[in-house]
């Protein structure tokens, strides 16, 4: 294997790859901006110039230094090459980049969302110097918007480019390009053409510095103030790796996760700002129970005794064949195994099926290799999987509709991120004995015997099968309202109350993925926790 010395550390490699290339794999920081992994190497920012000796073929492969500075984004790695990236040279032309770079650049850190996560700012730190040599006036640049859901401040830009080619190599939209020369060089978007493809906001996330401003976060909240929780897409059958931001219980951004199998950098902007309705203010958020023509709130004991009651006494009373239950295809794969579980466990003979599956447009691929699918619900298939472990008869949501009629009670559950209950459902549900367990008000929870109010996937940990049939961990990232439950603990509740044996009181995800077993514990992907690195902030009274 082929080996190379950064800065004096040995390191391997294989096939093809640059020198910069190798240093990350090998956690060297060579200083960067430019240069992205996704795209095409342009070599333009300069600070990642490096002093390199290599054997020359033509003098016995003696270890020769090259004349001049090379940039490491670009420049082949070699057998027997050596790096130099902290040398004399090295560092002065970093130190000669960066004092570049923050000639016409503002003071905006107090003010800029890139604070505490800007490599401008970390390498200033690093290479830049104590205070500016630059007398003049600053250029100053005009603010932008560039799309609905992004702001250009372009005195902050620093012409990597990066953003550019991701809307022509990624995309293939090519909205932005780089108009003017010298001084007057900047980034903008071609007249009459607005950034708004459908992975605008992945532009956000490349630029280096605070150039491109997401309007949803802009000044919300400082990112160092952010916790940070590994999860899945939960509103696309995608299953693309997403990091959540939150503060005190409350979600402020969505940001990708690195899986080059999945989604690779990217996510759409539909998952970026799909998490809006975990907040609405309409959320059921205390169980209920119907009293004639009247609604009233009660606790989680009557609920679930009541809820419990019904089923059993149904079982008892009408036979096998008697209970439905439709699982949601938002629900985890512990979710729908657990329900399940409940309902089979009392009628063995229970008619079971699957929600509907929301479909819109068709599925679509960018040049880059991103996909957006059109199926808009994130484990259709792991539920299906999770049920038939229980039972070779899980339904299809027209099939459940029409077998469903013949029960007397039926369990209903949602978690979609908006209305969906048909007409066909709250005229089969308004005949017979209901229990919905649901995040939001729909056609059936004015008119349910029983409405137990349930979690969002951001408020659990379980697992969803993308469309692609790989099954994904996700962590729980906020806690859920309260009185509000996940279908899992709901489940449990129930299942307990109604005396039934299982050997779980306490939801927890990975416990009941070994109850479930097989591919469950073998093949799911469990991501390694997300970690925001410390900062240097210490919170006194004044």
């Amino acid at each position: 294997m082929p080996k190379l010395k950064i800065d004096g550390k040995e390191c391997e490699y294989e096939g093809k790859k640059t020198v910069l290339q190798v240093a990350l794999e090998n956690d060297i920081e060579i200083p960067h901006y430019c240069y992205h992994p996704s795209m095409s190497i342009v070599a333009s920012c300069r600070i990642c110039l490096a002093e390199v000796a290599q054997p020359n073929p033509r003098n016995d492969n003696k270890v020769e230094l090259i004349p001049k500075l090379v940039p490491t984004c670009q420049t082949p790695a070699v057998d027997g090459m050596e790096v130099h990236t902290n040398s004399p040279k090295s560092v002065a032309n970093q130190k000669a980049v960066m004092e570049y770079l923050l000639i016409n650049h503002p003071l905006d850190c107090p003010v800029c969302d890139q604070a505490g996560e800007c490599s401008l700012q970390d390498y200033s730190y690093k290479y830049g110097r104590s205070c500016s040599r630059f007398e003049e006036t600053k250029i100053k640049q005009p603010k932008k918007d560039v799309g609905p859901n992004v702001l250009l401040y372009s005195d902050r830009c620093i012409m990597c480019t990066r953003c550019v080619r991701f809307t022509r190599e990624v995309t293939g939209t090519s909205e932005l390009g780089v108009f003017g020369r010298g001084s007057s060089e900047q980034i903008d978007i071609f007249p009459g053409k607005a950034l708004d493809n459908e992975l605008s906001g992945n532009v956000v996330d490349i630029c280096p510095v605070g150039a491109l401003i997401d309007k949803d976060f802009l000044m919300s909240m400082r990112v160092w103030n952010l916790e940070r929780a590994s999860s899945i897409d939960g509103i696309t059958a995608s299953g693309d790796n997403i990091a959540i931001e939150y503060n005190q219980d409350k979600i402020y951004r969505f940001k990708p996760r690195t899986n080059a199998d999945v989604n690779q950098w990217w996510i759409s902007d539909e998952i970026r700002y799909g998490w809006k309705f975990v907040h609405r203010e309409d959320r059921l958020n205390m169980p209920s129970v119907k009293a004639g023509n009247e609604r009233a709130e009660c606790d989680w004991k009557v609920a679930v005794a009541a809820t419990a009651d019904l089923l059993k006494n149904t079982a008892a009373e009408s036979g096998e064949g008697s209970i439905s239950l439709l699982v949601s295809p938002m629900l985890s794969c512990e979710d729908a195994y657990l329900l399940g579980k409940l309902v089979l466990s009392l009628d063995p003979k229970a008619k079971i099926g699957v929600g509907p599956v929301p479909m819109e447009g068709e599925g679509k691929t960018f040049p880059g290799g991103y996909k957006i699918t059109a199926e808009k619900a994130p484990n259709a298939r792991g539920v299906r999987r999770a049920l038939g472990k229980l039972t070779s008869d899980v339904l299809v949501y027209d099939a459940f509709l029409s077998q469903a009629a013949e029960t007397k009670a039926m369990v209903v559950t949602g978690n979609y991120p908006d209305a969906w209950v048909d007409e066909k459902l709250a005229k089969l549900a308004n005949g017979k004995r209901t229990v919905l367990i649901d995040t939001l008000p729909n056609a059936i929870s004015d008119t349910a015997d029983y409405v137990l109010p349930s979690a969002t996937w951001v408020e659990k940990a379980g697992t969803f099968e993308n469309i692609n049939n790989r099954l994904q961990a996700f962590e729980k990232a906020i806690v859920n309202l309260d009185y509000v439950k996940s279908e899992s603990q709901i489940a449990l509740d129930l299942m307990r109350y109604a005396g039934v044996d299982f050997e779980l009181s306490i939801y927890d995800d990975a416990a009941v993925r070994n109850v479930i077993g097989d591919e469950f514990v073998t093949d799911v992907h469990v991501p390694a926790t997300v970690e925001r690195e410390g900062v240097d902030l210490e919170y006194v009274e004044l």
